[in-house]
């Protein structure tokens, strides 16, 4: 069995193109629109300088942030199915005591210092994008989420969030019930699941974005 070390590698580097045969180009006349939702009022008002896609660690600190570790992936497609790549694709989310990295997003001496709060990837070719980072937790009025902005070249940015399966809270979310088509609403929520082999019980989450442009040819 591989070591928590070959197992982080080897999801940081591959597993966002392991296993994502959705929406292949013409598979589809056209697919589901992602919904757009609201950026909220704690985007980091000041970015990190460590900005990459392992929000577990900060810069070379060797303790990593509290909280069970999710690996989120998933692939950034146009209407058709077609890659989007080279594509910016940002997150944020509050911390395991529901801190956000914003001056106004909470107590901050309850900030866990260890956990960046923010990351950053640029897809790859075939529009796969990847984070490690943890499973998020309810704050005061909000379901658990994790907020996802994507901004393709010469285009304004297009946020939405991502949500838990099975969560209880989300039946209470106004914002994530604010969506009235249901087929939409679930394309936001998506399964946390166990990750095969992991010995301290990470999760995987897939949350693939499709955007009504279309792919550069």
């Amino acid at each position: 069995m591989p070591g928590p070390d070959a197992l982080r590698r080897r999801l940081l580097q591959g597993l966002g193109c392991a296993g994502l045969a959705l929406a292949a180009p013409g598979v589809f006349a056209e697919l589901l629109l992602t919904p757009r939702q609201t950026q909220g009022p704690f985007y980091p008002d000041v970015l990190p300088l460590d900005r990459d896609n392992d929000l577990l660690l900060v810069d070379d600190r060797l303790t990593p942030a509290i909280g069970q570790v999710v690996h989120l992936h998933g692939r950034l497609l146009d209407a058709r199915g077609a890659p989007l790549n080279r594509t910016l694709i940002e997150i944020w989310q509050v911390d395991r005591n529901g801190q956000y990295l914003h001056s106004r997003g909470g107590d901050p001496a309850r900030r866990d210092g260890n956990f960046q709060g923010y990351g950053r990837f640029e897809t790859s070719l075939d529009g796969a994008y990847r984070f490690r980072t943890i499973r998020p937790v309810p704050y005061p009025g909000r379901t658990p989420h994790i907020h996802v902005a994507v901004t393709p070249p010469g285009q304004p940015r297009f946020t939405t969030q991502c949500y838990v399966r099975g969560e209880p809270l989300n039946a209470r979310d106004g914002i994530l019930n604010a969506i009235r088509d249901p087929h939409a609403r679930d394309s936001l929520i998506v399964d946390f699941a166990p990750l095969p082999d992991s010995p301290s019980g990470e999760l995987s989450a897939r949350f693939d974005i499709v955007l009504g442009l279309t792919a550069a040819q």
